[in-house]
């Protein structure tokens, strides 16, 4: 998976291309219309190419290896593919899907960076149902999606049907994508009376007549091209080369958030804390709670599971030990934090009853003594 980042424009020097290669893949004017002579001319991205990680190139190539063997071993004709390094890739059509979605995109491999991100025009990611605020989504080789597919692997449990393409869009109309998309500023240049509406904390509405948005241009041959750029780059990958959401502990990456938070004037630490709490902490531990309450119990040695622990107390198929499939330690693992937090922000009595309700609750679950200090593993 790789970090959604919106792009418009690109220098080829940016993405590892060269003039003659960006001609193969059917660009032959930069976005001033200028015949395209220098790697470091400003280029419109079409918006069903994709800039993607090295990383994920380097994947490809051993995904494309894998299906050319398959077309040759398994299906009797000529391997397809037939790449020897990630430059191979270049050109070659991909299907971009997100989590949780049965909607995949067409795109086609235009270019690589050292970002752990996926670079894609706002349409594409707008077409896989993102908005571009850290969501990760994947690419896969389009004969991937084809070749190894059926709707016999899919569980027929609900939320079968997700993570799977279903459906491709092969031809990107902006007309049916989310609305969002259609708010995109496409101005070189912002007015006077753009700074002056900000200053007095305007509604943007009213600022709709003096800007160039995606929602005026629909339906037109601009709808497609001729966007503008109001600042430009260096170089694409110039920031950190992954997002912080993916890196250390989640103490780690919470401790970051409300330092920042704290440093800024604008936001109230205490609401941060609040919002984390109420829409993310509690909700875990309760849905932990619920999954520890229902679990099911599992035999480690022939994976046979089981809803209730058989009167043996050992697996009917063959005689194995039974185990926990979720942990007491999964259970109260944001607790501590959550009380933490509770006692050095100020929070709302509400939000403070809660969490000791639900302190209550797991401490009555696997702390209780009135029963010689059982546990629910001492019964397995």
């Amino acid at each position: 998976d790789m970090t959604d980042v919106p792009l418009t424009h690109f220098k080829p020097s940016e993405i590892g291309l060269s003039v003659e290669k960006l001609k193969e893949l059917g660009y032959t004017r930069d976005c001033e219309g200028r015949i395209i002579k220098s790697d470091d001319q400003m280029i419109e991205l079409k918006p069903q190419d994709v800039v993607v990680a090295r990383s994920c190139a380097e994947y490809l190539l051993k995904v494309s290896r894998f299906i050319d063997n398959l077309l040759v071993n398994l299906y009797g004709t000529e391997p397809f593919y037939k790449v020897k390094s990630t430059r191979d890739i270049l050109g070659h059509l991909v299907i971009g899907l997100s989590p949780h979605t049965s909607g995949g995109v067409l795109g086609r491999v235009v270019g690589f960076t050292k970002a752990s991100v996926g670079y894609a025009h706002p349409y594409f990611h707008a077409a896989k149902r993102r908005n571009c605020d850290g969501d990760e989504d994947c690419v896969m080789l389009l004969l991937d999606g084809l070749l190894n597919f059926s709707k016999a692997f899919l569980p027929e449990k609900r939320g079968g049907l997700m993570d799977a393409p279903l459906v491709l869009t092969t031809r990107l109309d902006p007309n049916e994508i989310d609305k969002e998309a259609h708010n995109l500023d496409l101005t070189t240049t912002y007015p006077l009376n753009f700074y002056e509406a900000c200053a007095r904390f305007a509604d943007p509405k009213e600022m709709e007549d003096s800007m160039d948005l995606v929602k005026k241009r629909i339906g037109t041959l601009l709808q497609y091209e001729n966007f503008g750029v109001s600042h430009h780059t260096s170089d694409l990958a110039a920031g950190p080369p992954n997002s912080a959401y993916k890196e250390g502990s989640m103490v780690k990456k919470l401790n970051a958030q409300i330092a920042l938070a704290t440093k800024i004037r604008a936001v109230d630490a205490d609401d941060v804390v609040s919002k984390i709490i109420s829409g993310h902490f509690l909700p875990d531990l309760m849905g932990n709670l619920r999954a520890f309450s229902s679990q099911q119990f599992r035999c480690p040695k022939c994976n046979e599971k089981y809803r209730r622990v058989p009167l043996k107390g050992k697996c009917l198929s063959c005689g194995g030990s039974l185990k926990l499939t979720v942990y007491e330690k999964s259970v109260k693992k944001y607790l501590a934090i959550t009380k933490k937090l509770s006692e050095e922000y100020e929070l709302s009595n509400y939000i403070i009853q809660r969490i000791a309700l639900m302190e209550g609750a797991i401490t009555s679950l696997f702390s209780d003594r009135k029963n010689n200090g059982r546990r629910l593993e001492d019964f397995l």
